[in-house]
């Protein structure tokens, strides 16, 4: 009976499982970012090779 007690208040799996989505949100916010970043950087790339009359 103790043993179901202690396993019943032992929380150190739920600590896992929020750090494990805390990661989640943040590679998705990372991710997001990135994508955006690197479209917004072929754009800028692209303009810039046409402003100079380079094929890229």
């Amino acid at each position: 009976m103790n043993v179901l007690k202690t396993f019943l208040k032992d929380e150190s799996g739920a600590a896992i499982v929020e750090y494990g989505l805390a990661l989640l949100v943040v590679a998705g916010i990372a991710v997001g970012a990135f994508s955006a970043l690197g479209t917004t950087t072929n754009t800028n790339v692209q303009s810039a090779c046409t402003a100079v009359g380079a094929t890229c």
